[in-house]
């Protein structure tokens, strides 16, 4: 009696290996279309990396939701409105990527909550409180640096002496990335965020009360006239809707710090573009337009508004202008 197989049930299982290939190619590439069409008016999507434009695709880079973007920038934006170095930023937002995903949670193991998962009964705050993000980044901060020499400490140590987790080292796996954000919303690099343009309407006394809670208003920056500038201006990616702007201008001999501050608070504004209504930022030679350029920064001079009156990206020295539609 012959033991040879049936060669069939192999071939169907191959065949549906390579149908099941196929599919997710295609899905893969859907996404990869609608993220690219309309200059990246698909998908939402925001992407960090240390390019100043973003335009080195070699570079190290995280993608996230846009949800998970704006979190990452005001967990970044507490710790540079504190004063505090790129590493204690970095601990911060490795312990949030590990404890919550970058996601403003109202549920976690027993009364956890929030993007660090903070529990009440243990003092960290009310739950209104935690589930804050200016103030619960606000707190981990502050426990940080009564840490002695944390920004010596091993990651893991650090955020430990923080958190008291079960999972201590559950944190070193997340310090890749969390360099990465750093270097985007604090150092010399960038944050893309591409998908639909806003068309409105967006609240500018909202964004610049988001502003001072987060930077207050005795730091190195003032307030330009509201309204001034190339305010009620329209751009193609804000498919012709009008814009109110609020701009900060960096104070005289501000140095370092002002700078920092600077662009934190226009990657900050790119990254909440989706829940705020941005329509567009510029800060320094460069600039950002919801719904083109595939999200990506351009430099100075690489496009011209609907109406031909200049270049959208145009900030002045020490000027961060965020567009809001309306």
């Amino acid at each position: 009696m012959s033991e040879t197989r049936d060669p069939r049930p192999r071939r169907r299982r191959l065949l549906r290996a390579v149908v099941g290939l196929l599919v997710l190619l295609a899905v893969i590439g859907y996404f990869a279309v609608q993220r690219d069409s309309n200059g990246g008016g698909g998908a939402p999507f925001c992407v960090a990396g240390a390019d100043p434009v973003g335009e080195d695709e070699t570079s190290a880079t995280y993608e996230m939701s846009p949800e998970q973007a704006a979190n990452a920038a005001t967990i970044a934006a507490v710790g540079i409105a504190k004063g505090l170095p790129d590493r204690a930023v970095t601990i911060a937002l490795a312990t949030a990527m590990q404890e919550s995903a970058l996601r403003n949670l109202d549920h976690g193991d027993r009364d956890s909550l929030g993007l660090f998962q903070q529990r009440p009964s243990m003092g960290w705050g009310t739950p209104e409180q935690i589930t804050d993000p200016v103030y619960s980044a606000g707190i981990f901060y502050d426990h940080l640096v009564d840490v002695p020499g944390y920004s010596r400490l091993p990651l893991t140590v650090a955020a430990q002496k923080v958190q008291r987790s079960g999972f201590p080292q559950a944190y070193a796996k997340h310090e890749p990335d969390a360099t990465v954000l750093t270097a985007a919303f604090a150092g010399g690099g960038t944050v893309n965020c591409g998908g639909p343009a806003p068309t409105g309407p967006g609240d500018p006394q909202r964004v610049r009360a988001d502003l001072v809670r987060i930077f207050g208003e005795d730091g190195p920056h003032t307030f330009a006239a509201q309204g001034g500038g190339q305010a009620g201006r329209s751009v193609g990616g804000g498919q012709g809707t009008p814009e109110a702007e609020v701009t900060l201008v960096e104070k005289r001999d501000g140095g370092e710090a002002a700078t920092r501050r600077s662009r934190a608070m226009a990657h900050w504004a790119v990254a909440n573009s989706k829940e705020l209504g941005i329509s567009r930022v510029s800060y320094d030679r460069h600039g950002w337009i919801g719904g083109r350029d595939r999200g990506r920064w351009q430099d100075r001079g690489g496009a011209k508004t609907e109406d031909g009156k200049g270049d959208p990206y145009g900030a002045g020295p020490g000027e961060v202008r965020i567009f809001l539609a309306r």
